[in-house]
């Protein structure tokens, strides 16, 4: 056998080796699943936060499931004109057949009502539940339609938006999807804008609407405002547009006291990583809040895949106990924040739809600021020392593993 020969067959032996070994981790993982501890019970997010004025719009921040789900159920019995409600997941639970309900009857009235929700992040959602009758308008969106499209990235990308718009004049968008676990199990943050501000959230709902069904059922397109305080940052993989990527690229390299982010999946490409490794080397304040154990375990892994190399240059870490933390928010030096739909991983920044806005204004900033410190009650910072001496098992995993970011 020649050299280049046993080369390749030692090639193809390696790349067999790991992939068995990743099957294996992610095997393991999944059935440890099912033994994970139980979640203690906390108190989330029952902040009483007041509502901001910023230009000709008022703001509301949600961190609390139930509290957002009452205020969409008020501003959807009260529409006159139009009701347009996307949301990653939906499930057929007792709030969302409540939203459900509430959107079918003021169809019923004469409202115009569009919905749009991912079709396979909703395959476990009973079939029944997905039906919206007549009069109802419904995108049930699909990443692909044919089997060719799976070879091209563009038509991979998932409906990963949250976004409600009652009238053209309210709006909401955040990380919460729908569902009775999200509401009151789960801390998440959402925004409420009443103003000007909700007729650009309204324009974004128009153009996936538009861009994703035929001709005879597109909606006139609104104009949108160009606001001083706020701006919406819209990720369109059709168009391989993913300004959300480049905003928090922009906003960490400018930072000069603090940076405070908040996620739920922790998988940064190099140089969203970079940004953030060159604000603490220059004497930011980086503080990552995540939590100790999120809803996908392999997402777990990735993510401390960076652990070393964060705490190493000054990046400080905090786990979030006792629940699932959700949210996808940063705020910068008491003036800059942004709360939205997309996580730091490669899905989100470089992959899916998404949808984020971006805050420039101090009074926002300062109560972003405070639920970040009301959330760190819930958190214990991961050390360095504490992290060197993990075992050694959990090492060669995520060793294995780390191949596996560009998918998540």
């Amino acid at each position: 056998m020649s050299l280049t020969a046993r080369l390749e067959d030692g090639f193809f032996m390696a790349v067999a080796i790991i992939l068995a070994l990743q099957i294996i981790v992610v095997a393991s993982s999944a059935f440890s699943t099912r033994f994970r501890r139980r979640r203690a019970s906390v108190t989330l997010g029952h902040l009483r936060l007041p509502e901001i004025a910023i230009g000709q719009s008022r703001v509301q921040v949600y961190t609390y499931g139930v509290t957002l789900y009452q205020s969409m159920l008020a501003d959807i019995r009260a529409a006159n004109d139009s009701i347009c409600i996307e949301s990653f997941i939906w499930k057929g639970d007792t709030i969302g057949s409540e939203i459900k309900e509430a959107i079918l009857l003021k169809a019923q009235d004469g409202v115009q009502v569009y919905v749009i929700f991912d079709d396979f992040s909703n395959l476990v959602v009973p079939r029944e539940f997905k039906k919206f009758p007549s009069p109802i308008n419904l995108l049930r969106y699909r990443a692909w339609l044919r089997l060719w499209d799976v070879f091209d990235p563009r038509n991979l990308a998932r409906d990963h938006r949250k976004l409600l718009v009652i009238d053209g004049k309210i709006g909401y968008s955040g990380g919460y999807n729908i569902g009775d676990l999200y509401g009151a199990k789960w801390r998440d943050t959402h925004v409420r804008i009443e103003g000007d501000a909700a007729r650009n959230l309204y324009s974004s709902f128009v153009d996936f609407w538009n861009e994703h069904v035929d001709e005879q059922r597109q909606l006139p397109k609104p104009s949108a405002s160009l606001l001083p305080h706020m701006r919406l940052y819209a990720n369109d993989p059709k168009r391989l547009m993913f300004p959300i990527r480049s905003m928090y690229i922009e906003a960490i390299d400018l930072a000069k006291e603090r940076v405070l982010l908040t996620t739920p999946y922790f998988i940064p490409d190099r140089q969203v990583l970079s940004s953030l490794i060159h604000a603490a080397r220059r004497g930011v304040d980086v503080r990552l809040m995540v939590p100790e154990e999120s809803n996908h375990l392999l997402a777990d892994w990735l993510a401390r895949t960076y652990f070393t190399e964060c705490l190493r240059q000054g990046i400080r870490i905090f786990l979030y106990q006792a629940a699932m933390i959700h949210a996808k928010t940063a705020t910068i030096d008491g003036a800059w924040t942004t709360v939205g739909t997309a996580n730091l991983d490669r899905l989100s920044l470089v992959g899916n739809y998404e949808l984020n806005i971006e805050f420039v204004h101090p009074a926002m900033a300062q109560q972003m600021e405070h639920v970040f410190s009301d959330d760190l009650q819930h958190c214990r910072e991961l050390l360095l020392d504490e992290w060197l001496r993990r075992p050694l098992a959990q090492k060669l995993g995520e060793l294995v593993l780390s191949p596996l970011w560009p998918f998540l």
